[in-house]
């Protein structure tokens, strides 16, 4: 198990392969489909995003609302195919990370090559498993959306798989080819 620190940095990104099995600590932004084209039409008009997108990890991720005495309820990651329309655009504002499921477009493998980022996968249908590595979740944008709003998310030790390495090697590779 590789134990990560977010922002992600060039020499972290560049070490991982996929494959490897993580520990992601730190903060990270939770944002699905809406938030997406937002964060898209921001920079359309030149204008700022709600936080600095610079070296940090997207979680496609919706969380349900936290029962009594928790963080955050269920939080399981989205399919990730449908931010692609979005995701090329922000990773060239600066964007590195993105956890989420399933397979991802050409133009995003290239653009996480070209851009030095890198792809991580979590587990599907474990949303109340992930929830117990979230230790604060605060709603920063946005929050008309509801659970698809912007959160910022403190993490240790979150479990992910690096699904495309900053090299392009994609773990879908050959499946469904």
């Amino acid at each position: 198990m590789i134990k990560i620190k977010t922002p992600l940095d060039e020499k972290t990104i560049a070490s991982l392969k996929t494959g490897d099995f993580v520990e992601i600590n730190g903060i990270i932004y939770g944002a699905r489909d809406a938030a997406h084209k937002k964060f898209i039409d921001i920079l359309k008009n030149k204008g700022t995003l709600p936080f600095d997108i610079r070296g940090q990890i997207i979680y496609y991720v919706g969380p349900t609302p936290a029962p009594p005495g928790f963080v955050i309820g269920s939080c399981g990651p989205t399919t990730s195919s449908r931010m692609d329309k979005y995701t090329v655009k922000l990773l060239e504002y600066g964007l590195k990370g993105m956890i989420g499921k399933g397979f991802r477009s050409r133009d995003v493998k290239k653009a996480i090559i070209k851009y030095g980022a890198v792809y991580f996968v979590t587990y599907g249908g474990c949303g109340a498993y992930l929830s117990q590595f979230v230790k604060k979740c605060d709603i920063i944008a946005f929050p008309e959306l509801g659970p698809e709003a912007i959160y910022k998310i403190e993490i240790e030790k979150f479990p992910a798989i690096v699904g495309i390495d900053s090299k392009g090697k994609d773990i879908y590779a050959g499946v469904l080819s």
